[in-house]
């Protein structure tokens, strides 16, 4: 169920990046550089990061395999922030 859950997340996430791509080239060919700038700014990067870090979950999610794996991963991932890791 997790894995399945964070696959859907990290679809959600490129499809997301899909679309602000579309938005930066229309942008681009309509000769809009404040829009192209502010995308690539507040979106772009943020969106590349939470896609990298989501792929690492599913891997790891796979490779844990079901079980007490998947509850070890849970916690990991629920004092991830607690330990001053982002």
């Amino acid at each position: 169920m997790e894995l399945a859950l964070m696959e859907l997340a990290l679809s959600l996430e490129r499809l997301v990046n899909e679309k602000l791509l579309y938005l930066h080239s229309v942008a681009a060919r309509c000769n809009d550089p404040n829009t192209t700038q502010f995308i690539e700014d507040e979106f772009l990067e943020e969106q590349v990061e939470a896609i990298k870090k989501i792929s690492e979950y599913v891997a790891q999610l796979k490779r844990v395999g079901k079980g007490h794996g998947v509850w070890h991963f849970d916690q990991l991932l629920l004092h991830e922030g607690e330990n001053g890791v982002a």
